[in-house]
């Protein structure tokens, strides 16, 4: 029986605790990058192309390594790749302690070693731009990894409990980064003080002390002859799955709309209504909390229930919902009362513009924890028909990032030449297309099989 207790449970196996720390240290070190991007943005005075940037940084290093990553997965020790993953994430954020610092001669060494010393020195955005390609390294390996375990290792008629409860410590330790980054960043000015990021860097420690004392050694076991299978031929054979290629259209269009949101929502929030970084927190906190609550219950009806097409699609059309609902903020700051939100001896006067923001994204947060389940279970099962889950990962993040890396320029673009409005009804336009797509693509491949199976 679906039950909310249920992913509560599972921290009791060990194994299923020490991967949830790594994606408790991943997703908490992401939502406070994400908040420390808008104090940057706002301390820099950017522009959509650049803020767009940051996000294409991240995501484009990750387009390139997800598939040779997901094979060495595959065939490789993915305790390994976790325990390097987390330290690689622990150098991330050495490097975001010396953003804005242009005279720490050791950082401005090793960069024009590598010929990226003038951009260190010259401009503290192309500085966020170079952390941010690190960052994106790390979050790869442990995001790939540690779901392509969790589906391995959990029990076969669990898949939709473990990968829904999985994701659902993500999100509470997402919930964290907004709340607490938010709090430590309102307190401490990521350009004038490093303890956010040592912060951080603790946190990314205990998760490895847990990997390395609980995971049994090659979690994933390998394929049972690597040799047979080279990483271009398993993406060619899983792609002429019906369901994955409907999986894979889906993810290209849909992660325009949703990166255009991770990456401008708390820039709009910063640079729009001047919020602080504590009450940008609180805003992202309103989605985060409902993936939390939800999700591990979500993927307990999707093992129950089946036909977890239609929670993919439920969850997209609610996502693009509350997209939509995002320009709403900026008639809302100046028609509803104000409030003040105190912290700590601390506080701001806040207007509509918090209010719809905050409801956006608690709007957001419920179609993720209907479609998030649902979605990386069919990639698990998919993969497993060729013993290939962390490819069919793989692929699933490579969709992802061919979105992730065009979208946000597009969008910051839009953004700057036509307005915050209509990047946001753009991106809440790619969502609705994404999922049409997806649902026509499914019908017309499962129409297909029908005729072939009685034919």
């Amino acid at each position: 029986m679906a039950r909310f207790g249920n992913s509560v449970a599972l921290l009791r196996n060990r194994e299923f605790l020490s991967l949830a720390g790594t994606a408790f240290a991943r997703s908490q070190a992401y939502s406070t990058i994400i908040i420390a991007l808008a104090l940057y943005a706002d301390a820099f005075g950017t522009s959509g192309f650049i803020e767009g940037l940051w996000g294409t940084a991240f995501a484009s290093v990750q387009l390139l390594i997800v598939l040779p990553l997901g094979r060495k997965i595959d065939t490789g020790n993915a305790k390994h790749w976790l325990l390097g993953g987390l330290l690689i994430n622990v150098l991330v954020f050495v490097g975001y302690m010396f953003i804005g610092d242009p005279i720490n001669a050791e950082i401005v060494a090793l960069l024009e070693s590598v010929g990226a010393g003038a951009l260190w020195t010259t401009n503290g955005s192309l500085q966020v731009v170079l952390v941010r390609m690190l960052q994106g390294i790390g979050a790869s390996i442990l995001w790939i990894t540690g779901s392509t375990v969790v589906g391995q290792i959990s029990p076969d008629d669990e898949s939709g409990r473990w990968l829904g409860s999985y994701n659902q410590v993500a999100a509470f330790s997402s919930l964290a980064g907004d709340l607490v980054g938010g709090l430590l960043l309102s307190m401490y000015d990521p350009l004038q003080s490093r303890v956010v990021f040592i912060v951080l860097a603790a946190v990314t420690m205990v998760a490895f002390v847990l990997v390395y004392a609980e995971l049994r050694d090659n979690p994933g076991g390998g394929v049972d002859n690597p040799e047979a299978q080279s990483g271009i031929g398993t993406i060619k054979k899983l792609l002429k799955l019906p369901m994955l290629r409907s999986l894979v259209l889906f993810r290209l269009s849909f992660s325009v709309g949703k990166m255009a949101v991770i990456i401008f929502l708390p820039i709009l929030a910063r640079t729009e209504f001047g919020i602080d970084a504590f009450a940008i927190g609180w805003i992202l906190a309103g989605g985060k909390l409902t993936k939390s609550l939800f999700q591990g219950y979500v993927g307990d009806l999707t093992d129950q229930i089946g036909d977890r097409a239609k929670f993919v699609a439920a969850g997209a059309l609610v996502y693009g919902f509350g997209i939509a609902l995002i320009p709403l903020s900026l008639p809302a700051e100046e028609t509803m009362g104000r409030f003040y939100l105190g912290y700590f001896g601390h506080g701001q006067e806040l207007g509509g513009g918090f209010v719809v923001l905050f409801l956006a994204y608690a709007i957001l947060g419920i179609g993720d924890s209907i479609r998030l389940p649902a979605s990386m279970a069919l990639f698990v099962e998919e993969g497993e028909k060729y013993d290939s889950v962390a490819s069919a990962m793989s692929l699933r993040s490579i969709s992802w990032k061919i979105g992730q890396t065009a979208g946000p320029l597009g969008v910051g673009l839009i953004k700057d030449f036509l307005g915050t409005v209509q990047a946001f009804l753009t991106a809440s336009a790619f969502v609705v297309f994404a999922t049409g797509v997806f649902w026509f693509t499914h019908t017309m491949s499962g129409d297909t099989e029908s005729v072939v199976e009685g034919s």
